[in-house]
């Protein structure tokens, strides 16, 4: 029986780095992969999405009429666009495998075995490999590292069948653009989706959205941006509507919806995309056999990667904590790390995340929607991207910053949003701060390049310190700075 220092189930984003974080304490390593290195990361998630996003957010700017052209005999067919994202993907699948059979033979420290197949647990140290050849294999492991991800949630009464009603796995399998397209769920995924086809412009749309508004756990002043820009491109938004049914219909989908004031609504499209959040994928994986503990969400119990099994370590999308290939791929080093060294426990309030919506949306800490709704006073400074220099030098006037620091002399920095062009490139210094428990002062004494979008964040640091160079007594309607307490807003500076 091979021995291991280190097992890694899943060679998605968590699972890879993982590995690799093996190999730099000279550990031997074995990364086992049930179908293609980089997971639904990869293949049907954030490169593949963001890949489509771009491709709409260049038909969007070539429509532009308010640059000095006007471009004519557009046209746009949809394998084609399918093709280019398979190509980005294949490139990116092409350097993880490039690097994995580099160092499974030439690997400076440690070694490394990749392994195509299926595992699950014989005993916490023993696990069986169903190899894709088709024989089976069995290796003992010091430690093991569960990465399996997740899987697009299916509701019971949704016959998806990945051909008319589809999950986000099956976006790219269609051979043409879809005449219209509901989709159900207005989170991240759903709305991101709605902007791609809408900006294609070749797909009517149709989002379903039980609550009052969209992107609920985002603050109202996003979410408000976001939905005027999804209906003025040509969205339908279902708002406060409830789904009674789906169901395919001579090739096609029929939906009903109904509402709290008694209206029933029948619909009929050509699509639909489900979208209402991923599971965690370890069935089949054998953790009653091993006593692996789970959540009330059912996803794995962890502390700080551990899980209740000392030897056994979760990370990624089956600890359901947060969803983003940053955070898989933190969590898969600091298990490692954590076998072979006494690292600082992680900690998620200084998480930068991005919406790839119209327009991008960025964000780090907390917003106000929550410190609201825990009581708790803060500061905050808006700028309007109308001031930026490199937003009117870009044509791209639409977004804003927002910082939001605690309410005492120190103004420590809690969270910041970002909505417009190059929004996630602006919130990396002030994750950064976060981390160190700094305060505003330290942004506002940062120099940054000039023109470039980031000034903005520079200014409204110095809002917060009554020094900016834009007042917002002579901007009321572009510049913002108040503290809030139990929910009241006061300004804080007449200058």
């Amino acid at each position: 029986m091979e021995q291991y220092d280190i097992c890694v189930i899943g060679g998605g984003p968590a699972g890879y780095a993982a590995a690799m974080r093996g190999l730099d304490f000279g550990k031997k390593v074995i990364l086992i992969e049930k179908k293609h290195l980089g997971g639904a990361g990869l293949h049907h998630g954030a490169l593949s999405s963001k890949t489509f996003w771009e491709l709409s957010q260049d038909v969007i700017n070539a429509k532009r009429q308010d640059r000095g052209f006007h471009s004519q005999g557009l046209t746009l067919e949809y394998p084609e666009i399918v093709q280019i994202v398979q190509q980005a993907v294949r490139e990116k699948r092409q350097q993880m495998i490039e690097q994995v059979e580099f160092l499974q033979k030439n690997a400076q420290c440690g070694s490394l075995r990749f392994v195509k197949g299926f595992a699950s647990f014989i005993t916490n140290k023993m696990i069986q490999i169903e190899k894709s050849e088709g024989n089976t294999e069995t290796i003992y492991a010091e430690h093991t590292v569960i990465a399996t991800g997740s899987t697009p949630r299916r509701l019971p009464d949704i016959p998806i069948d990945e051909e008319v009603i589809v999950t986000s796995d099956a976006i790219d399998t269609f051979d043409h653009f879809p005449k219209s397209l509901v989709i159900l769920g207005a989170g991240v995924i759903g709305c991101e989706f709605a902007t791609i086809f809408s900006n294609f412009g070749q797909t009517k749309v149709f989002l379903i959205d039980r609550a009052p508004r969209i992107l609920p756990f985002e603050d109202g002043d996003i979410a408000d941006v976001v939905a005027s820009n999804l209906e003025a491109n040509g969205v339908t938004v279902h708002k406060g509507a409830k789904l009674k049914s789906m169901r395919r219909v001579d090739n096609e989908v029929e939906y009903i919806l109904t509402y709290d004031d008694g209206r029933e609504e029948t619909h009929r499209v050509e699509k639909a995309l489900v979208s209402v959040g991923r599971v965690p994928n370890f069935e089949g994986l054998g953790l009653e056999k091993i006593g692996i503990q789970l959540n009330d969400r059912g996803a794995i119990q962890d502390d700080d990667t551990q899980t209740n099994i000392t030897n056994v370590y979760a990370v990624g999308d089956t600890t359901a904590d947060i969803a983003l290939v940053n955070v898989a791929e933190i969590e898969g080093r600091h298990a490692v790390e954590k076998m072979y060294s006494n690292p600082k426990p992680l900690i998620y309030e200084n998480i930068s995340a991005i919406m790839f919506l119209n327009p991008e949306v960025a964000s780090v800490g907390v917003n106000e929607q929550t410190l609201q709704q825990k009581g708790i006073p803060y500061r905050v400074a808006r700028m309007d991207y109308s001031l930026i220099n490199r937003a009117i030098a870009m044509r791209k006037l639409q977004g804003f910053f927002k910082i939001i620091v605690s309410d005492d002399d120190k103004m420590k920095i809690l969270g910041m949003r970002a909505m417009g062009a190059h929004a996630s490139s602006t919130i990396q210094a002030v994750s950064l701060l976060i981390h160190l428990g700094k305060g505003v002062e330290e942004l506002a004494e940062l120099t940054h390049p000039h023109p470039s979008i980031t000034e903005g964040v520079q200014e409204c640091a110095r809002m917060l310190l009554g020094k900016s160079i834009c007042k917002p007594s002579a901007f009321a309607s572009k510049l913002r700075c108040h503290r809030v307490v139990n929910n009241v807003c006061e300004m804080l500076y007449a200058n």
